[in-house]
């Protein structure tokens, strides 16, 4: 399903409960002058119980496609929170690796930037973007290694290490929120849910002798939308509501200066500054 388009999937939902709709109603005239009263009550009130498990489902999947994304942003700006503080501790590094390692740090939140506006379903440039992070993060932690041996300082190369480690953590935990999304067969309850709906209403609107009224369809609408706006949510690269990346590339941007004494809250997305 992640394959195909929202706005796709939008339009087969609607075009789906008008042909269920149809259809219950063609079912609810055969029935019609068969039905008394007392079925005729029984079937609204599955009517009204139907819609109560759809309402119910809309929720609780929209509660977890935008708990989801939140997840995703946080990972952002934790990412380029644990970048920032790397590149501001590598600057205590002996001077025979500093300047690589300020380098090497530039280069992969570069990759990180760039990785951030890959569509998930361009599967060989992003493993390629994916790849190389790694041979950066190898890279760094080299770096690190020698500045170990050639200043066992836990206040300059122990703190690196420390920041470097947390950048390699950071890096794992945004691309696990990525790969993470609404199970597909939530999804599948939903859209066999939102059809047996749709089958209720087009055979009670059959059953009292007239078509689906037009408010019904604006109630159909409005849940399409949402089932859009659910399925949207849970694309992070592909659909119209993006996880920002500032931090990133405020970040970036900010590195690209010439180095000088900078304020700690530059290189730290949503921190606080310091006392």
């Amino acid at each position: 399903m992640y394959d195909l388009s929202s706005t796709l999937i939008a339009g087969i939902l609607f075009a789906s409960m008008a042909l269920a709709i149809e259809l219950g109603h063609r079912v609810g005239r055969r029935y019609q002058r068969s039905s008394d009263e007392p079925s005729k009550s029984h079937i609204i009130t599955i009517q009204g119980s139907l819609i109560g498990i759809l309402a119910l489902l809309l929720g609780f999947t929209f509660s977890l496609s935008l708990q989801r994304f939140d997840s995703r942003s946080e990972a952002v700006v934790s990412e380029a929170n644990a970048i920032g503080t790397a590149y501001l501790r590598a600057q205590l590094l002996p001077e025979s690796v500093r300047a690589p390692t300020l380098k090497a740090l530039a280069s992969y939140l570069s990759l990180r930037v760039r990785a951030g506006s890959l569509s998930l379903d361009h599967a060989y440039q992003r493993q390629a973007m994916l790849d190389q992070a790694t041979q950066q993060q190898a890279l760094l932690w080299n770096y690190a290694l020698q500045a170990a041996e050639e200043v066992p300082n836990p206040v300059t190369s122990g703190l690196f290490l420390q920041a470097l480690n947390e950048m390699i953590d950071a890096y794992g935990t945004r691309d696990a929120t990525l790969n993470r999304h609404v199970p597909e067969i939530v999804l599948n309850l939903l859209y066999t849910t939102f059809l047996m709906a749709g089958v209720i209403l087009g055979y009670s609107s059959g059953v009292a002798g007239h078509r689906a009224s037009f408010a019904t369809y604006i109630m159909v609408g409005l849940i399409v939308l949402l089932v859009f706006l659910i399925i949207d949510l849970d694309r992070p690269r592909r659909g119209l509501i993006q996880v920002s990346h500032k931090s990133l590339t405020d970040l970036e941007s900010a590195m690209a200066r010439p180095r000088q004494v900078t304020p700690f809250q530059e290189f730290m997305p949503g921190s606080a500054a310091p006392r």
